[in-house]
Order: C-alpha cells, then structure tokens, then sequence
C-alpha cells in the first residue's frame, strides 16, 4: 500500500530532504509550503507539482509527465521532464531538460539553462521514464501571458555553474549518490538552445538506430566541442520514408533501409569549418558507421532547417 506521505514534502523550513535512487519508483510526488529548504528527488517519478515554495534549492530527476509550479518564489532548480509549467511564479533559475516546449503563465523574473548533471542512476532513470537525453527543449520558452515591453523570462549567463545554484547535497544519507555536476559529463549533451550562433557555418549529423547510436553521437560531440565548435540542438525522432526524402533529398535512398531500426539521432554543430571538421572525425572515427553529414556550407544550413522543421512537426511542437 502506498503512502502518500512517502511522497510529500510540506512545510518544512530550513531543511535538507530528499529521495535516493530507487525510492520514488515512478509514483507521483508533491512539494508544498517549504521555505529555505534544499530538496533533492534522485528518481524518476510519474508527475510533480511544486507550490508555494519560497527561497528552495530543488533538483528532480527525471519525470515522465509533467512537472508544475505554482506560486514560488526565489527558487533555483534543476529538473528534467516531460513538460514543464509555471504559473504565478516570480524569480526561477532553472537548468532544465524538456522534451516539449516549456511554458510560462502569469510568471515573472524567469531565468533558464540547459540542465547538467550526472549520477551513475541517471542514464537508467530517463529510460524508465520515457525520455531521450537528446529532445531537450530548454531555450525555448512559450510565454502564454506576455506583457507589451517587457520579458518574463531569459537564458541564465552562458557560464553559469550548476553548483552556484544548487549545491550537492551535505547530509549524510544523500551524500550516498555519486554526483557530477561537471558540464563535460552531464547526461544531457550541454546545447546552446535559442542563443546567438557565432558563425553563420552549422553542419548536421544524423545517425541511425542501432547499439552505439547514443554512444557515437556522445562521441562526436566530445570530439567537435573540444575543436571548439559548438553544439546548437539535438533530437531523438522518428523518420519515415518521406521524411527521408524531405531531409537527405538525393541520398536519401541510401538511409531509407535504417529508418526501420528505429529513431534518429540528429545534431547541429556551429563554427567556422563545421561542415569540414565533421566530415573529417566522422572519417577517421566513425569509418564503418553510416553517418548522414552536410556536404557543404552552402547545402549545411537548408539540411539543418529541413531536419528541424521536420522534426519540431513530428514532435508537435
């Protein structure tokens, strides 16, 4: 028999609480009337709901619906979910992944970053809760109650540290879960979302489902950032064959046969030489891998706009 109150934090004041590794399971969980609290959900949970919460460090793994805020204030979280929800919130800095649009309602002060962060549960946890480390939505806000001349919400700074916002857990019992908050191991590929691009250059990679799909695209991105590129988007989605033919026009027939095997993982670098750079690492790294690459500068940008577009459809976005 489930107790609800196994699944609550309410009230509480100047605490530290939390949930390790396999201890939410996938039930849902409520977080209500805390004030200076430090609260850490590490499982995956089916929804949660935050409310009237003032001054609290949150972080939640992985939830497979959708997560909500109501009346808080001051807060600062990282959070990974489905879909994500404020309302009548002012002042929240979030490091989010969100595989739908995230929206805003009658919100103010909103501030977010691309999440980042590890433990060894965390790969695991995202599975069981339906979500794809590469559909993170995170940059892109939809503000359902704009006010004429002013901003409800914008990017954290480019630089900043998850730690500087919500800093590891120092009791005892949590201290447990092995955690980095170092960008260049997060599970979530760090993207620069709706962000300036510095060079009018991207290039698109996609790759096809098979047993090193998630490895290999994890493992272009280590090799073009550390070259100083940068990696704008990523999406996990399903292509069918007129979809092939929309994106990798001519050499579509050649892809057509690994659409079957499942979803596609797609990635737009940006930089000068992108387009090159990536043609040469999927070369010499990937040489026996089918890799869909740009062929050129000229051809990158249309390739990278047709992906997307395609995409941001079949995603309902």
């Amino acid at each position: 028999q489930i107790d609800p109150k196994d699944y609550t934090f309410s009230g509480l004041k100047d605490e530290i609480v939390g949930r390790l590794p396999g201890k939410v399971a996938g039930q849902q969980f409520v977080i209500q009337d805390c004030e200076n609290c430090k609260i850490y959900i590490f499982d995956h949970s089916a929804t949660i709901t935050i409310d009237d919460c003032v001054n609290c460090q949150i972080f939640l793994g992985p939830i497979k619906g959708s997560v909500f805020f109501r009346d808080c204030k001051d807060c600062k979280c990282v959070v990974a979910c489905q879909q994500f929800r404020t309302r009548d919130c002012r002042k929240l800095e979030v490091f989010l992944c969100c595989a739908t649009q995230p929206v805003i309602e009658s919100s103010t002060g909103m501030k977010f970053g691309c999440f980042q962060y590890y433990y060894p549960e965390l790969a695991l946890q995202f599975k069981d809760a339906g979500l794809s480390i590469f559909n993170n939505t995170w940059s892109n806000i939809h503000d359902f109650t704009p006010v004429s001349g002013e901003n409800n919400w914008g990017l954290l700074p480019e630089a900043a540290v998850v730690q500087d916002y919500v800093p590891l857990p120092s009791s005892e019992e949590l201290k447990a879960v092995r955690i980095s908050t170092d960008a260049t191991k997060s599970i979530i590929p760090i993207t620069r979302g709706q962000r300036q691009k510095n060079s009018d250059e991207s290039c698109l990679a996609v790759f096809f489902a098979g047993d090193y799909t998630t490895a290999n695209a994890r493992k272009l991105i280590d090799e073009m950032t550390s070259k100083g590129f940068q990696l704008v988007q990523t999406k996990e989605v399903v292509m069918k064959a007129e979809d092939a033919h929309r994106v990798f026009q001519q050499s579509a027939s050649e892809f057509i046969p690994l659409l079957e095997e499942g979803p596609v993982v797609a990635l737009e670098f940006n930089g000068d030489g992108a387009v090159e750079q990536c043609r040469s690492t999927i070369n010499e790294v990937f040489s026996g891998t089918k890799v869909f690459v740009s062929e050129s500068k000229a051809s990158a940008s249309q390739d990278v706009d047709n992906f997307y577009n395609f995409a941001d459809m079949q995603m309902g976005m």
